[in-house]
This record gives structure tokens, sequence and C-alpha cells, in this order.
């Protein structure tokens, strides 16, 4: 099997560290309201949480307090498609991530901007340079510059940013700047047990954006960016923190004084913490730039921590971890 790589960096991510280096997540409080029985974004102003479910026919955003109960919720009426993650900017902005895509179709992909002064929700379309991708990761650098980082059911996740100034409405065209090769843990927890550790589902930037956070059903990545580069981080080598047991774990955050917030699908699921979480990366050099499209290379054998296994047995096994997603998501066809 060959794999071009593109102006990207392959990372394989098992391992990367040993589990035993991450301290073990403190539970904060539980998310009661039933409001929120979808919480698949999260983000941090130091004060509060702000809060957001995966898809929707409106946009909501719940503000919470440091108990999980809802204060106040932020709406508008734009009809969102699917959203999946939430960013705030240094400004207060908040960038929901209408990214959503299971069934591969859609044409556009949007980001909703409101802005902590109200208004309307701003509208900024996306489009893909190489069709449809189910994504749930949205990362956001110093400047505002938005990333995405695909779920990809082989895991092997595309990480897009657009090619110039968001528009409104757009569509706006998205490059790719990079590629994540995630391989499965065993870390308990998710929908569909080892399969769900390799999928990315929500990711996060560091108050002073010197650390990206990528996160899967099981675990969380954090990635050094010591000049704020995300493209450059996300070639590094990262520090995996466990996330266990948790029922369906999309949202991740930081909270200004470093430590990593993470929360799950479901009444009741916990938001837990990781404190000084950022303390656990070490800032590295700038990695090396790609240097333009590489020629076709041989994939490497590579475990990622397990047995290889033939490939119809792969095949198989992402098949159904996807018939499995898709039945216990509500998505509009």
């Amino acid at each position: 099997m060959r794999v071009v790589l593109a102006l990207t960096a392959v990372l394989l991510l098992a391992g990367a560290v040993p589990a035993a280096a991450a301290p073990a997540p403190e539970t904060l409080c539980q998310v009661a309201d039933k409001r929120l029985n979808e919480l698949s974004g999260l983000a941090s102003d130091g004060e509060h949480w702000y809060a957001i479910n995966d898809g929707g026919t409106k946009v909501q955003v719940f503000v919470l307090d440091r108990k999980c109960q809802v204060k106040d919720v932020l709406t508008d009426p734009t009809d969102p498609y699917d959203v999946e993650d939430l960013a705030r900017g240094k400004d207060g902005t908040l960038w929901l991530s209408d990214t959503g895509d299971n069934r591969a179709k859609r044409e556009t992909v949007a980001l909703l901007e409101l802005k902590p002064a109200g208004g309307a929700a701003v509208v900024h379309r996306l489009t893909y340079p190489d069709g449809p991708h189910d994504t749930e990761a949205l990362v956001l650098d110093q400047s505002g510059t938005p990333f995405l980082v695909t779920k990809d059911l082989l895991g092997t996740s595309k990480v897009y940013r657009p090619s110039g100034p968001l528009a409104a409405p757009g569509p706006t065209k998205l490059e790719q700047v990079g590629t994540l090769r995630v391989h499965s843990t065993d870390t308990p927890g998710g929908p569909v047990g080892s399969f769900g550790s390799a999928l990315i589902t929500g990711g996060a930037t560091s108050a002073d954006g010197k650390v990206i956070a990528l996160r899967t059903y099981t675990d969380a990545y954090l990635y050094a960016a010591p000049d704020g580069d995300v493209a450059a981080a996300l070639q590094r080598e990262p520090v995996r923190i466990p996330l266990p047991n948790e029922k369906q774990g999309e949202a991740i955050a930081f909270e200004p004084d470093g430590t990593l917030l993470s929360a799950s699908e479901g009444v009741g699921e916990p938001v837990r913490a990781i404190k000084n979480a950022t303390a656990l990366v070490t800032p590295q050099a700038p990695a090396p730039k790609p240097g333009g499209a590489a020629t076709p290379q041989p994939a490497e054998p590579d475990s990622g921590g397990f047995p290889l296994v033939p490939a119809a047995a792969v095949a198989a096994v992402v098949v159904l971890g996807a018939w499995f997603l898709l039945a216990r998501k509500r998505r509009r066809s």
C-alpha cells in the first residue's frame, strides 16, 4: 500500500509518551441539564464555560458556571447543519464549527461567528479542495485563523485552513496543511471501543497559543507550538493524556491557567480537568517545514501498539464502526 504525502507530515500518535506520565483527570461537576444531552464542544474564559450540542436546528451556546449549571443561553435563529466543535477567540468571539458530515455529501461546511457584543451570527461558508470530509475538531491560532482537523474512519486525519480571509457568506476555499495518523490505544471508553480511540473528535488552543490539543473519544494529545504555528505544531510528537471511561468524549478546552477540560455527550456526564496540563508539554524548536510535494512513499509496517491484522479484518472493523457511529448519532439526511 502506498501513501502520498503532499506538503504534509505523518505523525504516529499511539505510544507517543507513556500514559503513566500524565495525571488522571479530576471530576469537577456533572452536566445534569437535559438541554445539553449531546455536549460536543467546550470553551472557557476563566470564569464561565461555553458549551454546544452536537447538531441542532438553531444556534445555541450554553453558558455554564463552575458547578455545571446553565446560567444563560446565547441563541440565534440561524439553522446549522451539524455543529461539532466550539472555540473562543482572544477577543471573546465564539466560533461554532458547523462541519459535521457523516455521510460525506456536503458541498460546503461553515464556521458560525458570534461576537461578544451580541448581534446576529455571521456565517462563513468553506469548501474543501478534495471533496467532503467529516470534521469535528476546530483549532484557532493566535491571529484567529481557524484550522479544521477531519475525523477519518481509517485513522489518517487531514488538517485544513482557509486559503485567504474568511468571506461572509463565502464560500472561502480551504487548503490542506497537514496530515495526522492516529492509532488505537487501550484507554477504555467511547461508543465503539478501541476503534473510537483513533478518531479525532475535538480540538483546543491554550490561552498563549503555545500548546495545541486534539482529542479522540478516549485520549487527548498535546502539541508544542512555541511560535504559535499550528501547522508546524501538529508535525511534532505529542504528549498523550488518557481520558478514560467517557461515554462519548468529544469536548475539550483549555482554561487560561493551562488546565485542560474534557467533557462527554450524555446527561449526567462530568466535566473533568487535568491541572497544569500545558506544563506537560516541553517547548521545542520549530519543526522542519515540508519541502514541497513528496514522491509516493511505501507505508511502513506499524502496529501502533496492537498486532498487525489482515487488511480484510481491518476493513470489517472500519465498516462496523462506521455503521455504529451513524446509528448512534442523529443527523439530517
